[in-house]
């Protein structure tokens, strides 16, 4: 996952909402979002890891992990795929203890863990790990929460106020739209992560296109104030085309799909 949007309590009937895109190289396999019977959550699955990038359980609460960039290349004893799956299975207390004990097992990360009324966030690059969010909106790509990367900068605005403009039963094609961004930033505002000019700004837009590596899924939830979790997933394949579509909706005591497109 490579960015992730999230507002919590800016809406009055929309408590939590969260938009993220998910950017891989095409050729690692991954199952598309599906319920898991343990531990219960909504997520797509990783096939070469075991993990996932973003799950979702009954209740609610959302668990998303994005890589850290520095340039150093990528070392870790542990897959970066289980931090949303114990970030939904173990209270804060303890999932902030176990994480600080095994900071240098895990490559560079960002993880947020988030629901209608707060959220919390973890990064193994952060001076001062495990934050507490509160009411606001967020964004987060490959450093830390709230760095000014340009898309961020644009697109937390753009979530800000689509909320409050779109009709609650067209939010999650627009928002779905918008991570469609395809705008790279201009070099003066390009971050220096130690990956070149030229990586920089491939991976510089919303939304990532090429025949290798690339957005491969668009996710977006929203729990309302009638207790309503709703989920879309939409994939991406190569060069940007699309893929299926996916809608799950349910209430906090019940779960069911709405199916596929």
């Amino acid at each position: 996952m490579c960015l992730i949007l999230f507002a919590i309590g800016q809406h009055p009937d929309l408590p939590l909402v969260v938009a993220a895109n998910r950017d891989e190289f095409y050729q690692r396999p991954t199952r598309a979002m599906h319920w898991w019977s343990s531990p219960e959550m909504l997520a797509g699955r990783d096939e070469q890891s075991g993990g996932t990038w973003l799950g979702v359980t009954r209740d609610g609460r959302v668990a998303a992990v994005t890589n850290f960039r520095d340039g150093q290349p990528e070392r870790g004893d542990w897959s970066r795929g289980q931090l949303p799956i114990q970030a939904l299975t173990e209270d804060v207390d303890s999932l902030d203890q176990h994480l600080r004990d095994s900071t240098d097992r895990f490559a560079g990360y960002n993880l947020i863990r988030v629901d209608d009324r707060q959220g919390w966030y973890f990064s193994n690059r952060d001076s001062h790990p495990g934050r507490a969010l509160h009411r606001g909106v967020y964004g987060l790509s490959n450093h830390l929460l709230q760095s000014p990367w340009p898309k961020l900068v644009r697109l937390r605005r753009t979530l800000h106020d689509r909320l409050h403009d779109t009709p609650r039963e067209q939010l999650h094609p627009v928002l779905i739209e918008a991570l469609m961004d395809t705008t790279p930033a201009p070099d003066d505002f390009l971050p220096d992560t130690g990956i070149g000019l030229e990586r920089e700004r491939f991976l510089s837009s919303p939304f990532i296109r090429s025949q290798t590596y690339g957005t491969r899924a668009t996710t977006i939830v929203s729990v309302h104030r009638d207790g309503t979790v709703a989920v879309t997933e939409q994939e991406w394949l190569r060069g940007g085309e699309p893929g299926g579509r996916q809608t799950f909706n349910w209430q906090r005591d019940a779960v069911h799909s709405s199916g596929s497109d």
